[in-house]
């Protein structure tokens, strides 16, 4: 089969990385691509919401699926249009993608079924949103509507920080107009965070291994939220019971509803969890693989990915085997100085033929004009090692970190500590 990617980042290698270990594949594209992705795959100049350009590109290449990873493309109707066009897409259509491009729509879809998840209210006008926040009390989530590369939710810890939020959402647009047209204010749950990954083919549900992602940029989640700076699996201190809790009483219903609501969910559904003294409850919902949990996820995939993708677009996903691996894994985001604020591009990397174990994901990585690799991003590389239990794998992870260099480079030491206290 020829295959093509949509995407640029750190997820889109690992996807690249799992696919180009498939038999069944005798071409990989990806489109655009980075600095890391081109070593497996030829890179195509084309951006993921040039709807047309990539289907006339899947035509002349007779490309047999086209597996859409980013948020933006399916949000925006991506799959929808290549089908359109008679060509085969993996990833939900825009009517099930929208169970992550608009937050108030999940949050009035798990308060119609039930479905555990925060106390909120929605506004769509900044007064009386900003009237209502001044009635309740920090700490307070404040949440953009739309997608905002996964940077539009803000854990308040004043209220002053709260209204700073809600004010740059609402009136300074920092996210853009459509993205924050509305906001969600929710309550703050405190408790250990879960992503809990899924294959979906419209009714039938199969959990990936889980995974614990780290938003905040500096050590013990101090500092502003970023993409992720680092992840691991599996996760020995949650109960394998508090999985089944959350596949039974939320993955699975939310599945269902979906396909209730008229919108049959077929991809990879992600949900962000927390465990509550009050039971497991949903912070949100992604449709599409996490980035970085894909980085831990797929290097611990025994099966052939290229099959579950065919299997979910067949909707024969129950009858499809899927095995993991026993072995342990995390991710260590290199971020560019500055992120998540303003950085800079084009700090050459060097140190990346001294890695000895780890796998490592370009997340924003190009090549200059002299063939060096720089930086292009705000999350440069995930460094995943891999290990008979999360001790060693930090190890070999932290291991290849610091032996690749650019200029002001910093990332989390504390990535998978979680699991070992």
């Amino acid at each position: 089969m020829r295959v093509l990617v949509i995407g640029r980042g750190g997820r889109e290698h690992a996807i690249v990385w799992a696919l180009s270990k498939s038999p069944k594949i005798s071409k990989l594209f990806c489109a655009p691509g980075n600095g890391g992705i081109a070593g497996l795959a030829e890179c195509v100049p084309i951006t993921e919401l040039q709807f047309e350009e990539i289907s006339t590109f899947a035509k002349e290449q007779a490309i047999d699926l086209v597996m859409v990873a980013p948020d933006d493309p399916l949000a925006a109707g991506l799959v929808d249009h290549l089908e359109s066009k008679g060509i085969a897409a993996f990833g939900p259509r825009a009517n099930a993608a929208i169970i992550e491009g608009s937050k108030v729509f999940m949050k009035q879809l798990l308060k119609k079924y039930s479905i555990p998840t925060a106390a909120y209210e929605s506004f769509d006008a900044y007064e009386p949103a900003l009237a209502y926040l001044r009635s309740q009390t920090a700490p307070i989530v404040i949440k953009a509507d739309g997608l905002a590369a996964g940077k539009g939710v803000t854990v308040a810890q004043t209220m002053e920080e709260a209204e700073a939020a809600l004010k740059d959402i609402m009136v300074g647009q920092v996210f853009g107009a459509s993205a924050g047209a509305s906001v969600v204010i929710e309550e703050f749950l405190t408790g250990q965070e879960m992503s809990l990954l899924a294959f979906v083919d419209g009714s039938t549900v199969r959990l990936m291994v889980p995974s614990q992602d780290h938003k905040p940029v500096f050590d013990n989640d101090k500092g502003p939220n970023t993409g992720g700076m680092g992840t691991y699996s599996p996760l020995p201190h949650i109960p394998e019971s508090i999985v089944q809790e959350a596949l039974v009483n939320i993955v699975q219903p939310t599945a269902d509803a979906m396909v209730a609501e008229g919108r049959p969910f077929k991809g990879v559904l992600y949900a962000g969890l927390i465990l509550t003294p009050n039971g497991v409850k949903t912070i949100e919902f992604n449709a599409r693989f996490g980035d970085p949990e894909t980085q831990v996820i797929l290097p611990r995939l025994k099966t052939d990915l290229l099959d579950i993708f065919l299997a979910i677009n067949n909707g024969t996903l129950a009858e499809q085997p899927i095995e993991w691996s026993e072995q342990a894994a995390v991710c260590v985001i290199v971020a560019s100085p500055g992120y998540p604020g303003p950085y800079p591009k084009g700090l050459p990397i060097t140190g990346l033929d001294q890695v000895q174990e780890a796998l490592v994901f370009h997340a924003g990585t190009a090549v200059d004009e002299n063939g060096q690799i720089v930086t292009n991003g705000g999350r440069v590389l995930g460094i995943t090692g891999l290990g008979k239990d999360i001790v060693e794998a930090r190890q070999k992870a932290y291991a290849d970190a610091d032996r690749i260099h650019f200029e002001g480079k910093h990332y989390r030491t504390d990535i998978a500590m979680k699991a070992l206290r």
